[in-house]
């Protein structure tokens, strides 16, 4: 049976469409099969490749390797997910936390998944429930963070925050960013969150710009369930999964967020230690005046 790898390719940049090329061309040669998304193909312009409808297209693959930043690997984790098909991200955007290849590697890459020579990691996700009057309305999920927004630039938003149960706080804000530990460092990060390791177990909540006395992020364990209650006569509110998925919220709803049922699995070539990839890409200053 071939051994088939999905490649998802952010189309818009150059850049990345000549490395899906070279990556494409370093898997045929070493007898690897490579699938393109029907939504993708016609800008990716690879030969002899399988093209597949997205919904199915990671069905059945080994590996799905992206070529862009965190944006195009957060939308290859929605097909993965499903799936359980492991990620490996090439990192052609900024940052790239979750990818964790450079292009000048992609060569090195492909001889990796032609012997099998990677790990894979398990990272938490969150189930998300939109309940109205204690009815579901909406469901979605996040690797990164779910996060509640006010709708309206001009007003706050009135929120109480509870956990397994029992109210936190009301806070007065622009929002709150419910996130895991593979998002800390995204969303949660910007809005004054802590930084927690992918391999720890737990969930964040970091209010953004709240006008409260307590307003500092808050850390549970796994088993935990946040709610948010959007308070009736204040603005109204939006969901945000990702930064890619939205639902409206009128005032009187409820957020939940719970552990995901389901992980996303990435694969590592290089299993460095978290500290290590969090000194490299954020370019943290290791050495000053003390040891020069």
């Amino acid at each position: 049976m071939t051994r088939e790898v999905l490649l998802v390719v952010h189309t818009g940049r150059e850049k990345a469409l000549g490395a899906a090329g070279e990556v494409a061309a370093a898997l045929r040669d070493a007898g690897l099969g490579v699938r393109l998304l029907a939504s993708e193909a016609p800008e990716a312009r690879i030969d002899d490749a399988t093209v597949l409808d997205d919904a199915k297209a990671a069905d059945g693959a080994e590996l799905i390797i992206v070529l862009g930043g965190d944006g195009t690997l957060l939308r290859a984790a929605e097909l993965a997910r499903p799936a359980g098909t492991p990620l490996l991200g090439v990192n052609l955007g900024h940052v790239g936390f979750l990818a964790e290849i450079e292009p000048d590697d992609i060569r090195a890459t492909v001889a990796h998944v032609e012997a099998k020579s990677y790990t894979v990691e398990e990272r938490l996700t969150l189930d998300v429930t939109v309940r109205r009057d204690g009815e579901v309305v909406g469901t979605d999920w996040a690797l990164n963070e779910a996060s509640v927004e006010k709708a309206a630039r001009e007003r706050m938003i009135e929120v109480v925050a509870a956990i397994d149960g029992r109210p936190l706080s009301r806070y007065g804000c622009d929002g709150l960013v419910l996130a895991t530990p593979t998002g800390s460092t995204a969303y949660a990060f910007s809005a004054g969150g802590p930084v927690v390791a992918p391999d720890v177990e737990a969930l964040l909540l970091v209010p953004i710009s709240a006008h409260a006395l307590f307003a500092r992020p808050v850390v549970v364990g796994p088993g935990s369930v946040i709610t948010v209650d959007l308070l009736p006569g204040a603005g109204g509110g939006v969901l945000f999964c990702d930064g890619r998925r939205v639902t409206e919220l009128g005032q009187g709803v409820r957020v939940e967020v719970r552990r995901g049922a389901q992980p996303v699995r990435l694969a590592r070539i290089h299993p460095a230690p978290f500290t290590e990839r969090l000194v490299a890409k954020f370019r943290l200053p290791t050495d000053g005046w003390r040891n020069p």
